[in-house]
């Protein structure tokens, strides 16, 4: 049997490190919604602290076995990361709260676009006819599964603007950092894990307390409440580690459109748990349209001219010294 070629082996841990996204973010959607419908805890920044605070254990535990190497990312850069980070998961809560669960589905389709503006404005980015068309079939396929009622206010509309941004821009960067400083998904986990732990864990009950009017410390804990809050902070470091090694694999733009296979997944996964009504007509008719839009983006974006950066500037020599785990050689919160 031939040797297995260097683009069927990065075909085949492509692959894998999107099965391990998918898998844990699905898995954290269902445990998560188990947690707060079932057992009423609604603290959702506080168990995004917590999750990340899991993360960060894991990392200590696996760089003080020696499997991942000390790297350097400046103060100034991590600095930026979690401000846009935060922004995110803050923002989404916020705009979940204050708008229709229509108006922030669409808010969360938009990201697609101003992640694709990102990459044409920053990393000059040229996109063919048919990877923008497939682009807009995803869009539409996804928007008709789950687009439901529509309304907005103004500060709805301020709270999902500011989610969509930071959204963009933290995963924008997640890809910019890994290839600025050479640095792998474990190790840039490692560098933003224990600030978004810190921060959100100082910043989460309040915000918490003015969503939910509910503190965090008064909340009625249990063997069952605690038992999916752990699940949750587990399935929380998969989920964390293979977002950032499915946007340093592939781009923001490419985990956004790929990842609306996860919205489908989870619709389908309803239907399952709560029977016909969670899946009709059209919600069917969405999931082809999206999933064709998606093959369809996939064959486009590999194809030559289907994504062609006009300009790119490789880490300097000094950079490469920072290396940890190449991201050639490996494998995002909220969902």
């Amino acid at each position: 049997m031939a040797p297995a070629s260097k683009a069927d082996k990065k075909a085949s841990v492509d692959a894998a490190a999107w099965m391990f996204n998918v898998v844990t973010s699905v898995g954290i959607i269902i445990v998560n919604k188990a947690l707060m419908a079932t057992y009423g805890f609604s603290f959702a920044t506080t168990l995004t602290g917590l999750h990340f605070a899991t993360t960060t254990l894991m990392i200590v535990v696996l760089r003080w076995l020696g499997y991942i190497q000390s790297s350097h990312l400046p103060f100034s850069e991590l600095l930026k990361f979690v401000i846009f980070a935060n922004f995110s998961i803050v923002g989404m809560n916020v705009s979940l709260m204050w708008n229709s669960v229509g108006f922030y589905q669409i808010a969360k389709l938009s990201m697609i676009p101003v992640s694709c503006l990102l990459e044409v404005v920053l990393d000059k980015i040229r996109y063919s006819r048919d990877t923008k068309l497939s682009i807009a079939v995803v869009l539409l396929g996804v928007g008709v599964c789950t687009v439901t009622d529509v309304s907005v206010n103004t500060r709805g509309f301020i709270a999902a603007f500011i989610a969509v941004w930071s959204t963009a821009l933290q995963q924008y960067y997640v890809h910019f950092l890994q290839r600025k400083y050479s640095l792998g998904s474990f190790n840039l986990l490692g560098h933003t894990a224990p600030a978004q732990a810190a921060s959100l864990l100082l910043i989460g009950p309040f915000l918490d307390y003015w969503l939910t009017t509910k503190r965090v410390d008064a909340y009625d804990y249990n063997v069952w409440s605690l038992m999916f809050i752990i699940l949750s902070c587990t399935i929380a470091v998969g989920t964390n580690l293979s977002q950032f090694i499915c946007i340093g694999r592939f781009t923001a733009v490419s985990f956004q459109v790929l990842g609306h296979m996860k919205t489908i997944l989870v619709l389908i996964m309803g239907f399952f748990f709560f029977g016909k009504e969670g899946l009709n007509l059209h919600v069917v008719l969405g999931m082809i349209i999206a999933v064709v839009g998606m093959i369809w983006y996939g064959n486009a974006s590999s194809k030559p001219g289907g994504k062609e950066r006009r300009s790119y500037s490789l880490p300097t020599s000094r950079q490469q010294k920072h290396s940890g785990l190449s991201e050639s050689t490996e494998l995002d919160g909220k969902v």
